[in-house]
C-alpha cells in the first residue's frame, strides 16, 4: 500500500466517481486531502469519509472552468493545510454547447470543442500552473493526470473530448520533462470504462443497452472496472514508492483496449 504520510493533496472534482475513491485512498494512505467540486451537495460527506482516517479534510466549492476558482482552490488549501505535495487533476469530462464561450458566430459543433478545450486541458494546465510554484519551492511534489483509453482509441467518431484527453498525454509528458529538475514528478493514468452509481456507463446501461452490452462483451474480465481499482494505481503514482516513475504514462482497463505497448 501506498504511503503519504505528511503529505497533502488535492483532488480536482473529488465528490464522486474516480475522484471521489483517490481522495479516500489518498487519505487511507495518511494524506491530509482537499477536494473540490462544482458543487458542495456531495463535498462534505466524502471530507467526513476522508477524516474517518484520522486525516485532516477539506471541501472547496470551485469550478475547473474558472480560472479565478483554480487561484481560490488553491490558496485555500495552502492556508488551511501548509502546502501541497500531491495534485490529482482529475475534473473534466464531455462538455456540452453554452453561450460562455463568447464565440460570435460559432456553430453548435463549434461551442461544443471549445467547451472541451476549456474543461479537459486549459483548465488542467491552470490548475498545475497554480500547484507548481509550491511544489518547486519545496522541491518535491506529484502532479497525476487522468486521461482516457479513449485517448488512444478511434472510438464514437470525431470526439471533442477523446481529443482533448490525447493531447492531455502529450502536455503531461511535457510537464514532466520540465520540471524533473525541481523534484515534481507528472505522470497520466488512463482508465478503461469505470462503472458507478451515477457515473456514465450507468447512464448508458440505461439509455444505449446494445452499446453498453456490446462493450462489456470486450472486456476480458466480463466486467467494467471500479473506482477503487484506478485509485490504487493513482495512489502508488503518486507516493514515493514511485519516486522513478516520470513522465509515465499508465493505462488501468483490464486489458479492454488491444494495443501492444513496446
Amino acid at each position: 500500500m501506498a504511503k503519504l504520510s505528511n503529505r497533502v493533496a488535492l483532488v480536482t472534482g473529488g465528490g464522486r466517481g474516480i475522484g471521489r475513491a483517490v481522495a479516500l485512498a489518498y487519505a487511507r494512505a495518511g494524506a491530509d486531502v482537499a477536494i473540490t467540486s462544482r458543487t458542495g451537495k456531495e463535498l462534505d460527506e466524502v471530507v467526513k469519509e476522508i477524516e474517518s482516517h484520522g486525516v485532516r479534510g477539506l471541501a472547496i466549492v470551485a469550478d475547473a472552468m474558472s480560472y479565478a476558482d483554480s487561484q481560490r482552490a488553491v490558496a485555500s488549501v495552502v492556508d488551511k493545510l501548509g502546502t501541497i505535495h500531491i495534485l490529482f487533476n482529475n475534473a473534466g469530462g464531455i462538455a456540452m454547447p453554452n453561450t460562455a464561450t463568447g464565440l460570435a458566430a460559432a456553430s453548435h459543433e463549434d461551442d461544443a470543442f471549445v467547451n472541451n478545450i476549456l474543461l479537459n486541458l486549459v483548465s488542467v494546465q491552470r490548475m498545475s500552473r497554480e500547484v507548481l510554484p509550491h511544489m518547486i519551492k519545496q522541491q518535491s511534489g506529484s502532479i497525476v493526470l487522468i486521461a482516457t483509453t479513449s485517448a488512444g482509441e478511434a472510438m464514437g467518431g470525431p470526439q471533442p473530448y477523446n481529443a482533448m484527453k490525447a493531447s492531455l498525454i502529450t502536455w503531461g509528458k511535457q510537464l514532466a520533462l520540465a520540471h524533473g529538475k525541481d523534484g515534481v514528478r507528472v505522470n497520466v493514468v488512463s482508465p478503461g470504462p469505470i462503472e458507478f452509481e451515477g457515473g456514465n456507463w450507468e447512464m448508458i446501461k440505461d439509455t444505449m443497452t446494445k452499446f453498453y452490452d456490446a462493450t462489456l462483451r470486450q472486456q476480458p474480465q466480463g466486467r467494467f472496472g471500479k473506482p477503487e481499482e484506478i485509485a490504487r494505481c493513482v495512489a502508488f503514482v503518486a507516493s514515493p514508492a514511485a519516486s522513478w516513475v516520470n513522465g509515465s504514462h499508465l493505462i488501468v482497463d483490464g486489458g479492454f483496449t488491444n494495443r501492444t505497448h513496446f
